[in-house]
């Protein structure tokens, strides 16, 4: 294993989950505000912040975010004073989303102006499951984490992934899938969540597999009037989702002329700790994604806990 007088900080849940995955949780000694697993981070000093109301609604999350990004702000902000006090020797942070996390532009200026070269900065930017692999094997490589022990756990992630595609292969059909990304303005997930879908047999029929995530009307929900509607907001628990959809739902009462409505197809599943992460747990994420598509064949016991079936009452 790694020499554990490292330093690493973590700029992304994601990254934390990575790094303590190939077992150097306890290296950690800075993380954002919104790492909370594992679950025993609570003596982690906190480097982030978000300049928005996070508890606000999705419709006024993305104003106050449009107006961020408008104006080149960052959405979230880092103590840099925090940062050089712990002068770690890794920084694990993302080029992926300026919604998700500090800016990678932000990161770069503060290491460069506070810590220099000493802390090297290892940047996350995954769009496929592939990528997310590639990026555990880069942090292990690049925290000197024997190879043996990284391609083990990445091993096991794939045989759990194996094992399911192995299942869904002799299913005769793949119902149709939407997975909604964010519910005010309507947003379709893509990048990793399209192949997640298809390996746990179904048919995302607009999600881009490989792509960023992209805005979407009513009408092309409608046009396609998939089967399954599963609601995964990024940054929303099950109970905000839940809030959110009911109220989303009473103003916008042509959702009921939806097949997946009518035959009690909508499902939310809990975004924020599974499908929004490009960590180790996208594989109970396709798991989720398996039980909701095929229930008669998997059941990896994460109904209630990882997704539920929405109903207006």
């Amino acid at each position: 294993m790694n020499n554990l007088q490292n330093k690493i900080v973590t700029l992304i849940p994601s990254a934390t989950e990575i790094v303590a995955f190939l077992g150097e949780k306890d290296s950690i000694v800075g993380c954002s505000h919104e790492c909370d697993y594992p679950k025993d981070l609570d003596k982690v000093i906190k480097l982030t912040s978000p300049k928005i109301n996070i508890d606000g609604t999705s419709s006024e999350i993305n104003k106050e975010i449009k107006g961020l990004l408008e104006n080149s702000l960052s959405v979230y902000k880092v103590d840099a004073e925090k940062l050089k006090n712990l002068d770690p020797d890794f920084i694990v942070t993302q080029a992926h989303c300026e919604v998700c996390a500090v800016s990678f532009a932000e990161v770069k200026n503060v290491v460069s102006k506070y810590l220099g070269s000493k802390s090297k900065i290892i940047s996350l930017e995954p769009n496929t499951l592939n990528d997310v692999f590639n990026d555990i094997r880069r942090v292990a490589t690049t925290l000197n984490i024997d190879n043996k022990i990284s391609s083990k756990l990445i091993g096991n992630l794939e045989l759990r992934l194996k094992n399911i595609k192995d299942l869904v292969f002799i299913q005769k059909r793949k119902p149709s899938v939407i997975c909604i990304e964010w519910i005010d303005p309507l947003m379709v997930a893509g990048n990793w969540i399209p192949e997640m879908v298809e390996i746990a047999g179904g048919n995302d029929v607009l999600g881009r597999s490989g792509n960023n995530s992209h805005w979407i009307k009513f009408n092309e929900i409608k046009d396609y009037d998939p089967e399954i509607i599963i609601f995964l907001p990024c940054g929303f628990d099950i109970k905000k989702t839940k809030k959110e959809l009911t109220s989303y739902l009473k103003k916008n009462s042509k959702w009921s002329l939806l097949k997946a409505f009518k035959n009690d197809k909508l499902f939310i599943v809990d975004g924020n700790q599974f499908f929004n992460r490009p960590g180790p747990r996208l594989i109970e994420s396709t798991e989720i994604l398996a039980e909701i598509i095929h229930p008669s064949v998997f059941n990896f016991k994460h109904k209630q806990t990882g997704w539920i079936k929405f109903n207006m009452m």
